[in-house]
C-alpha cells in the first residue's frame, strides 16, 4: 500500500503525478484555439520537470505573460497569444524550445 494516497502499489496515482515525463528533450511551444470559441491559448508540452516543479514553472510563465492559464497533465496553458515570451523565457532557463503549429 501507498502511505500517501492509501491505494495499491500498482494504481498509486502520487507516484505518477511526481514522475517527471520522458522525452525527446525538446520543450514544444504551441498557439491552439480549438475548442476554446475562437480564444488562443499557449500550450507548452514536453518539460521533463516533477508536478510541483512544473506548477512552478506554470506560475513563473503566467507572471511572466501576465496572464491566467493552467497546469494539468504535464502541460501548461497560458491564456492568449504569448509564444515569443514564454520561449525567451524557457530558452533563459536552459531548455531547448520549438515553437510548433505554424
Amino acid at each position: 500500500m501507498c502511505p500517501k494516497c492509501g491505494r495499491p502499489l500498482k494504481k498509486c496515482i502520487c507516484r505518477k503525478e511526481n514522475a517527471a515525463s520522458a522525452g525527446d528533450g525538446f520543450v514544444r511551444v504551441r498557439r491552439e484555439t480549438k475548442g476554446r470559441k475562437g480564444k488562443a491559448v499557449t500550450v507548452v508540452s514536453g518539460l521533463c520537470l516533477d508536478a510541483d516543479a512544473l506548477r512552478q514553472m506554470g506560475k513563473r510563465l503566467k507572471s511572466k505573460c501576465g496572464s491566467g492559464g493552467t497546469v494539468k497533465n504535464g502541460i501548461i496553458e497560458i491564456q492568449g497569444d504569448h509564444r515569443a515570451l514564454v520561449v525567451e523565457e524557457l530558452e533563459g532557463a536552459g531548455f531547448s524550445v520549438k515553437r510548433t503549429g505554424g
